[in-house]
């Protein structure tokens, strides 16, 4: 073996390798790779998310507070509350409610909750020819619903079947939610 200044051949190349390797980490310890800058760079994903739901209690509370205003105001309703999927959780017609009105009020709910906003909004829209299409996605756009909206997250909606069906949701919303919740997506 030819000595180099004091070392071996065999003795250099044990050098050069284990400071390439030391130098190789401690460089990585300064620059960061492309998935570090990446992860730096672009917001982190979410893959999931909490959603809030109307609880069955907080349905039938919704009912009773409509039923309650519209004794109070002597008029005659019917209710339906979906959850923020459509799903329905409560439903309720008073003594003298026209035998359609539970359907009727589960369709206003599901227009409202399909397009977040009452359904007098949609029904402006419809009849001044603003947007025609709840009129061919087979939505029912008539006044008495209204989107339940729970720190800007829709959770439902309360269709309501009777005179002032926005104003008996409007009272039980405010009434069960205590003002946290809107009647608008927006």
């Amino acid at each position: 073996m030819t000595r180099v200044r004091g070392l071996r051949r065999f003795d250099v190349k044990k050098l050069f390798a284990t400071s390439g390797t030391v130098l190789g980490l401690t460089l990585s310890l300064f620059v960061p790779s492309h998935a570090q800058e990446q992860a730096r760079s672009e917001p982190a994903m979410q893959a999931t998310r909490d959603i809030k739901v109307i609880s069955s209690a907080g349905a039938r509370a919704l009912a009773d507070a409509c039923a309650a205003w519209a004794e109070q105001n002597k008029q005659i309703v019917a209710m339906a509350i979906l959850d923020w999927g459509g799903n329905l959780i409560e439903s309720h017609a008073m003594e003298g409610a026209p035998m359609n009105a539970i359907d009727t009020a589960l369709l206003k709910a599901k227009s409202a909750l399909r397009w977040r906003r009452p359904t007098s909004e949609t029904n402006k829209m419809v009849r001044s020819g603003e947007n025609l299409a709840p009129t061919f996605m087979h939505d029912f756009p008539q006044p008495g619903a209204l989107p339940i909206v729970v720190n800007g997250q829709v959770v439902g909606a309360m269709g309501v079947s009777g005179a002032d069906g926005e104003k008996c949701a409007q009272a039980a919303i405010d009434s069960v939610f205590k003002k946290q919740a809107t009647s608008s997506a927006r």
